[in-house]
C-alpha cells in the first residue's frame, strides 16, 4: 500500500501513514517520499517509523553524530535500486568520501551509516583500507555486537560499550580514506 506523504512542513502529522506503509511496499513508498522531502525530513520520517526502543537508540546515535560532526554531510538512502526494487535497509549517512571502482570510475558516498535491521541496529564504517581493523580494534571491547570488516551490528545500545562505538565512529569520520 502506498500512502503519499504531503510535505507540508509537519512530517510528524504523517507518522501513522509512514509507519503503516513502511513494511509492505517499502521501496515504492520511500521512493515517492524521496521526491517530496529533503534529507532531514526523510531522516526524521525514517526514525519516526521505528518501534519505540529502537527509535530511541537510533535517535541517540543520530544526535551524537550530528553533535560530534556538526558540519558533516547528511545522507539518506532508501534501500532501493534504480528499478525501485528493495535491495537493502534504508540508511542514514554522515560525512563523505570517494569510492573508486576497479574500472576507474568513482562516486561520493557516506563514511558512517546508521540503519535499523530486523534484529537491531547496524553502524557502517566505510572507506577503511584494512578490512580487519574494526574487528581487531573494537571487537573485543565493544560488548555484545557482531563486528565485521565495515559493520558493527548490535541488538540495542544497552548491550554494548557506547564509548567504544563512539570511538569507532570517530575513527571512521577522521581516518584518511583507503586508496
Amino acid at each position: 500500500m502506498v500512502v503519499p506523504f504531503v510535505a507540508d512542513g509537519h512530517p510528524r502529522g504523517h507518522r501513522r501513514a509512514w509507519a503503516a506503509s513502511i513494511r509492505p511496499g517499502m521501496g515504492r513508498f520511500v521512493a515517492s517520499m524521496r521526491r517530496e522531502m529533503d534529507v532531514p525530513e526523510q531522516v526524521e520520517a525514517y526514525l519516526a517509523s521505528q518501534p519505540g526502543p529502537k527509535q530511541a537508540d537510533l535517535r541517540r546515535l543520530h544526535a551524537h553524530i550530528l553533535a560530534e560532526f556538526p558540519g558533516c554531510r547528511l545522507w539518506f538512502t532508501d534501500g532501493t535500486n534504480a528499478d525501485g526494487k528493495v535491495v537493502a535497509n534504508p540508511n542514514i549517512g554522515y560525512g563523505a568520501y570517494t569510492i573508486t571502482y576497479a574500472d576507474g570510475s568513482s562516486r561520493e558516498f557516506y563514511r558512517i551509516g546508521l540503519s535499523a535491521n530486523t534484529t537491531g541496529i547496524s553502524v557502517y564504517v566505510l572507506g577503511l583500507g584494512d578490512e580487519t581493523y574494526l574487528a581487531r580494534t573494537y571487537g573485543g571491547s565493544i560488548g555484545r555486537a557482531s563486528v565485521t570488516g565495515y559493520c558493527i551490528k548490535f541488538r540495542h545500545l544497552a548491550v554494548i560499550n557506547v564509548d567504544v562505538l563512539q570511538a569507532a565512529i570517530q575513527y571512521g569520520m577522521s581516518v584518511q580514506q583507503a586508496g
